[in-house]
């Protein structure tokens, strides 16, 4: 089994683009209209969005391939590109996106172990992050991996509010 993990620069920009569409409109398209799809899938995935995100230097985004195919992606965030204010000794996950052919082969384990390291790497106390209170997969794995929820925050899907759960989990 080859998997590879690389940092995604300017020039990964559609390629992120695209897996960003696919996973997120795989994982939710059922349990949201699709208007609401739709209106979170432009503004959050414009090209200009993403090229915004990637040439911030408070973020990193990682590809993750499996047999030379571009299989999901890590996006963390530290500083003031955290999506809530946590302050400097915290890293977020953002997003860890696996395309649905290669959920169940452990990669997004991989890109949790990348956020862990990236974090231990800058000295980072706590790492945290979001996600959907409907994503039970999701949550049950970060309970695995050691996070605990500590919050929750609103999160617009078009016109509808949902909720996402904040879990952390402090380093050792």
């Amino acid at each position: 089994m080859t998997i590879n993990i690389k940092k995604c620069t300017l020039e990964d920009l559609r390629l992120l683009q695209e897996i960003s569409y696919e996973t997120f409109h795989d994982t939710f398209k059922d349990q949201n209209s699709p208007e609401n799809m739709n209106a979170y899938l432009e503004r959050a995935f414009h090209i200009k969005e993403v090229e915004k995100e990637l040439s911030n230097p408070s973020s990193k985004f990682f590809f993750i391939y499996f047999h030379g195919e571009a299989a999901g992606y890590l996006k963390v965030n530290f500083g003031d590109a955290q999506s809530e204010e946590m302050g400097a000794e915290s890293l977020e996950i953002e997003r860890i996106y696996i395309k649905n052919k290669f959920q169940k082969q452990g990669l997004g384990k991989l890109l949790l172990n990348k956020a862990f390291e990236i974090a231990q790497e800058q000295n980072k106390r706590k790492i945290w992050l979001g996600v959907w209170e409907k994503n039970e997969n999701a949550i049950s794995f970060y309970e695995k991996m050691g996070f605990v929820q500590t919050g929750a925050h609103a999160f617009y899907m078009g016109d509808e509010k949902q909720t996402d759960l904040i879990m952390n989990k402090t380093l050792k």
